[in-house]
């Protein structure tokens, strides 16, 4: 049996997506004491939960976005994540899975402009609803580390190719 206080004995699943109208994409600005930084919406997979039912939920929750409103998710990137960070609890080894789905002005000019994402003190932390060039998200301090394969997209509908990334790690990223 695997110890539970291990780190990365436990495994998260987090979906996310990359909403695109036109050239731009929308991303969630997180301003914090070490720094700025930036992730798709999304969120973790709950037990038992349907990968594209917690991606509906989290877009509904975070943008307000329903998926009747956009197209049909496309799973893009897969990345695995194995970073200690801090805190009491032993770190989880996390699966990201980012999606992307496409948006009209008008759906875009109703969704959310702040998130409030809830902490485990039960205070909320405000995320901004960023529009950027995609071609930009190479520059952004971006996690998953997905900045550059989102900037090498010749089009925002191009295919990806590998979907599978190199994995987030300490040799990698420090957690802000």
């Amino acid at each position: 049996m695997t110890d539970p206080t291990a780190p990365f004995s436990r495994v998260k699943i987090r979906v996310g997506a990359l909403v695109f109208c036109g050239d731009d994409v929308a991303l969630i600005r997180r301003d914090r004491p070490t720094g700025s930084h930036y992730t798709p919406p999304g969120g973790n997979v709950k037990p038992g939960e349907d990968l594209l039912d917690a991606l509906r939920r989290e877009l509904a929750e975070e943008l307000r976005l329903g998926l009747d409103d956009a197209t049909p998710p496309e799973l893009c990137w897969v990345q695995d994540q194995m970073v200690t960070r801090p805190g009491p609890t032993a770190p989880p080894r996390k699966i990201h899975m980012i999606f992307r789905c496409y948006i009209t002005p008008k759906v875009r000019a109703q969704l959310a402009r702040v998130e409030w994402d809830e902490l485990e003190d039960g205070s909320v932390e405000p995320g901004i609803i960023e529009w950027v060039n995609y071609r930009k998200a190479k520059d952004l301090p971006l996690f998953p580390l997905i900045g550059p394969a989102v900037s090498a997209l010749a089009a925002p509908d191009a295919p990806v190719g590998n979907p599978y990334l190199p994995p987030v790690t300490d040799a990698n990223y420090r957690w802000v």
